[in-house]
């Protein structure tokens, strides 16, 4: 068995384009939500809060000619893809190695959703003939991995897990397994997601998913007792994972050890949660076995925590479930309270968010959390961030469909 480190890390968010803003702000407190217009009209009704990627510029890994053949999707996903490889020293670092022992595993919930927006209103418009030639490469989900790979040559294991809420989190602990068991040296691996568009703001607004509050300050509010629904966001998380010694031996920086990876199902219902929270309980339980710890061991917990009422309840059940008293001692926070929830690509950004308070010893707040709820009784950090030293921690993806992820990070003991 292969031990596997993190060395490199690339994000796309609401609250920042590179490690450093994307720091900053988390640690700061700082949220990146709008209130816009997301249908036709003019009235409050019509208005939701948002949060989108600000100032992206994907030229900056693009020809102009290869935007018009590429969904934004797959520009967000290469544009993360490039700085984590850019984070882990370079793409040279990786030069000698056998390509095809380099995976590039992304995740996406959606796809390319506004691409397929805007095809199926020009076939339905102006007809079939009008229909763009790019259509399809442009808006299956996959496009986002196999584009990552021609820009970075690497051809080994290469997919798109789909999972909804859980698709990037399921990416990382399939890249895990595959270098752990030594099917790969290296991969690069997270999720994406670009789907903040009317058409898709209109669905889950009418399955009363995301929230009705339009105060920007108190619409991602995760364990509150108001809380009412999540706020829909965009981007993108990748990290570089290699095998220990690998990334030793050519000197690289290591983050973190992740050391270990629990997947379940509630089997249960489409979108509601297990309400006993039996499934993320058993996930949290075989990632932390699988690392070689005891739940005592864990000091943090990054929670999947969306701001609805279902899933707050029932992962602080699962928490108990898992952790026993041992979970009124952990400190808990939700990085969704200042970035939304970012659907597939959730569980990455989350992951880049608890390696980057493990490395710098301090946990971010949840903010915007007022109302106590009785039904979440744990530490969810809500009266600021602060300095923590933590020595292994956890991080929960739980999507539609009833697919559940944990992930237990390590910090690095040689």
């Amino acid at each position: 068995m292969k031990r596997v480190v993190i060395t490199g890390l690339g994000v796309l968010s609401p609250i920042g384009n590179d490690l450093e803003t994307f720091w900053g702000n988390l640690k700061l407190g700082r949220h990146g939500f709008t209130l816009e217009d997301w249908f036709p009209g003019q009235s409050e009704e019509h208005k939701l809060v948002s949060a989108r990627v600000k100032s992206f510029e994907p030229l900056e890994y693009f020809e102009k000619k290869e935007l018009r053949r590429t969904d934004k999707l797959t520009q967000y996903a290469v544009y993360a893809t490039m700085k984590a490889i850019e984070d882990a020293g370079g793409i040279e670092c990786f030069k000698g190695l056998d390509p095809y022992r380099c995976g590039v595993i992304i995740g996406s919930g959606i796809g390319g959703i506004e691409t397929a927006e805007e095809q199926i209103m020009a076939y339905h418009n102006k007809g079939y003939k009008r229909v763009s030639v790019f259509t399809i490469p442009m808006m299956i989900g996959n496009m986002a991995a196999g584009v990552a790979a021609i820009k970075t040559g690497f051809k080994g294991t290469n997919y798109c897990p789909v999972s909804a809420c859980s698709s990037s989190a399921h990416a990382l602990g399939e890249a895990f397994r595959a270098i752990k068991h030594g099917y790969l040296d290296m991969a690069v691996a997270g999720g994406v997601e670009a789907c903040t568009i009317g058409f898709a703001y209109a669905g889950f607004n009418n399955m009363t998913a995301v929230t009705t509050s339009r105060d920007v300050d108190r619409a991602s509010i995760p364990f509150d007792k108001d809380r009412n629904g999540f706020v829909l966001g965009e981007g993108a998380g990748v990290l570089v994972l290699e095998e220990y010694e690998q990334a030793v031996a050519r000197g690289a920086q290591i983050y973190a050890e992740l050391g270990g990876y629990g997947s379940t199902c509630d089997a249960f219902h489409e979108t509601l949660p297990n309400p006993e929270g039996s499934g993320g309980a058993k996930a949290m339980e075989l990632a932390v076995s699988e690392a070689g710890l005891n739940p005592a061991d864990i000091g943090y917990i990054n929670a999947h925590g969306t701001s609805t009422p279902p899933n707050d309840r029932t992962e602080t059940a699962a928490i108990k479930t898992t952790f026993g008293e041992h979970a009124y001692k952990l400190a808990i926070n939700s990085t969704k309270s200042m970035t939304g929830h970012l659907l597939g690509a959730a569980g990455s950004v989350e992951a880049i968010a608890t390696v980057l308070q493990m490395k710098h010893n301090f946990l971010h707040p949840t903010i915007g959390y007022k109302t106590p709820d009785p039904d979440c009784d744990l530490d969810y950090i809500v009266s600021g961030g602060r300095e923590a030293a933590i020595n292994a921690a956890v991080s929960n993806s739980l999507g539609f469909g009833g697919h559940n992820v944990s992930i237990c990070l390590k910090s690095m003991q040689k």
